[in-house]
């Protein structure tokens, strides 16, 4: 009997171990997110909200940039393009493109856009001065919006640079627009 209850007490205190485990694990779990921003916040990493400064608003008329827009949706019943796909600039000329968003859903969605770029290097000379990527959009059933994007390519951007790539993919996203 002794060695009987000596096993259960080692069970009790087994379990009172793992129960504590699992509240510990779940409340890090649930700390990481605003851990995770606030990092992001601190470092500037993720920060696709915040228009770019524009430093030098010197126009180099000496050569062009080829800037190629590209649109997607992840699934979302939108439909999402730009107006004109491709551009010619001049680094630093401020440039305004235009996207055209349609909600083919029968409720409303909320979507974010998330910017990626190719080749990926040419991210630090794309400056995005205004753009509908930094707030969520919420469009309406059947609604149809053009949102615009204003830019400058940095003229500090190296010669070999002729060509980017600018993507964007709208994300549905919880809540409504900001």
């Amino acid at each position: 009997m002794n060695a009987q209850g000596e096993l259960q007490r080692s069970n009790r205190a087994l379990l009172v171990r793992l129960c504590v485990v699992v509240v510990a694990m779940f409340g890090f779990g649930f700390a990481l997110v605003p851990f995770y921003e606030k990092i992001c916040e601190v470092t500037g990493l993720r920060n696709i909200a915040a228009a770019d400064k524009a430093a030098n608003t010197q126009v180099d008329a000496t050569r062009d940039v080829r800037i190629e827009f590209d649109a997607n949706v992840r699934n979302l019943p939108w439909r999402f393009k730009p107006e004109t796909p491709v551009v010619f600039v001049h680094p630093g000329e401020v440039t305004h493109a235009v996207f055209e968003v349609v909600n083919n859903e029968t409720r409303p969605i909320t979507g974010q856009a998330i910017p990626s770029y190719g080749p990926q290097y040419a991210a630090q000379y794309f400056r995005k001065l205004d753009c509908f990527c930094f707030a969520r959009q919420t469009l309406q059933p059947g609604e149809s919006r053009k949102m615009p994007v204003v830019f400058v390519v940095d003229p500090a951007a190296p010669r070999e640079l002729t060509t980017i790539s600018l993507s964007y993919t709208f994300f549905e996203v919880e809540g409504n627009g900001s």
